[in-house]
């Protein structure tokens, strides 16, 4: 396994797959608060966990929108990862059913939430200039 600069480089590259700018975003919110913080998501988070072998990152981002759905109180970060499911590959119809899919786990209320969340992350995704 990676540690050190590696690991947060490592994990900083997943973040910018995920979204363009992702890492600079987030590492910088985090330094407003606490210097240590942002290596704890860079590191932690996405170098260790999401940079793991074992699964692709298009799989990880549908497990972690669909456990997100589940919280039912993480509207922020659930649009954040229904972007990024998008600019991993995931299509807007997979995405679709993944939230139509937790309606059955979560309840009809966190699915209609969801599908709100849907929304705004599809015509974000779909304003974001082609690279």
């Amino acid at each position: 396994m990676r540690s050190g600069d590696a690991l947060t480089q490592h994990g900083r590259a997943i973040m910018d797959r995920l979204e363009t700018g992702l890492a600079d975003k987030v590492t910088g919110r985090l330094r407003e608060l606490d210097d240590d913080l942002p290596r704890l998501i860079t590191d932690y988070a996405f170098g260790a966990v999401v940079g793991r072998e074992g699964l692709d990152l298009k799989s990880r981002e549908m497990i972690t929108v669909a456990s997100l759905i589940t919280l039912g109180n993480a509207s922020a970060q659930l649009e954040l990862h229904m972007r990024a499911a998008l600019n991993v590959g995931v299509t807007q119809r997979e995405l679709l059913e993944i939230v139509i899919q937790m309606a059955i786990y979560a309840g009809v209320p966190a699915c209609m939430n969801a599908l709100t969340v849907y929304r705004a992350a599809v015509a974000q995704h779909a304003a974001q200039p082609e690279d």
